[in-house]
């Protein structure tokens, strides 16, 4: 099969937000369906336990590292058979190491988990102290830097990427999809494409990327980076700047989350996150 077709055909499914939801989320509606209260009071002690872990194989477990919280986000997990484990390595104020590891077989073309570090929304609010949401008018940097490993060689069909989300409003809830997400894919093996078309190569923060952009709900635009890294040093506000500039994306919405993990369709392998830190300049 050449890479044309592959990346034709192993394109991320729709994704569902129902699907995305982090474990706080989760807990809350397990808590809503219980108790048949109509507020997220309780909803954090539901997610406590499961947060308290620091390593878990279970769906949607979350645990928080400071400003953060890794999102075992196996949304995609029934197109396919097999698991999936996060790890907490350490917390140094905004610093924060971990790691995740997968084995997946079956839906060749559909995502199966975004395993990830959140800073900010995820269908409602896990932590504070984030920085976001944060309007795009303002002008404000997103300085992010990552160094990853993934393991092995050949981890089998997956990238490594930044998600970002953004809202028309500032105080979005577990009800309020998100208007656009971004997309900053770092590293793809075994085929992985994005969703969309094409619409050309651009040269962001001193690399160049393959914009592909779609539409499922929202608006998707994927940044390729033409060449795999495993170490970034980049201002994240620079790709909501270059939309903008395109006039593709309003100024006046806002960046809710920043995500940074690994979509995963097939294979067997592990990413083990050295470094991550992002702030709001």
């Amino acid at each position: 099969m050449t890479e044309r077709t592959m990346r034709s055909t192993v394109r991320p499914a729709r994704r569902r937000w129902t699907h995305r939801m982090g474990a706080g989320a989760v807990a809350a509606a397990a808590v809503l369906a219980l108790t048949g209260a109509t507020g997220l009071a309780g909803a954090g002690e539901a997610a406590a336990e499961v947060s308290a872990q620091q390593t878990s194989c279970e769906p949607f477990a979350a645990i928080d590292q400071g400003r953060y919280w890794i999102n075992n986000n196996l949304w995609g997990q029934d197109s396919g058979t097999g698991s999936q484990c996060i790890q907490d390595l350490y917390t140094s104020g905004d610093t924060i190491g971990w790691r995740t590891n997968w084995q997946w077989s079956g839906g060749q073309s559909s995502v199966k988990s975004f395993s990830s570090a959140v800073l900010g929304w995820h269908w409602g609010w896990r932590n504070s102290g984030t920085g976001l949401p944060v309007q795009l008018s303002a002008g404000r940097a997103v300085p992010s830097s990552w160094d990853f490993s993934v393991q092995p060689s050949n981890p089998g069909t997956m990238n490594v990427a930044y998600d970002l989300w953004l809202h028309d409003r500032p105080d979005p809830t577990w009800e309020h999809n998100p208007t656009d997400e971004i997309m900053i894919w770092l590293y793809t093996s075994g085929g992985a494409g994005p969703l969309g078309q094409r619409v050309g190569t651009f040269t962001v923060e001193g690399a160049q990327w393959d914009l592909y952009e779609g539409n499922i709900g929202w608006n998707v635009y994927s940044f390729v980076r033409r060449g795999n890294t495993q170490s970034v040093d980049l201002d994240l506000s620079a790709f909501t700047r270059f939309l903008v500039q395109r006039g593709e994306l309003d100024p006046r919405k806002y960046l809710t989350s920043v995500q940074a993990g690994t979509e995963v369709f097939t294979g067997q392998g592990a990413l083990e996150t050295s470094a991550y830190r992002t702030t709001i300049g």
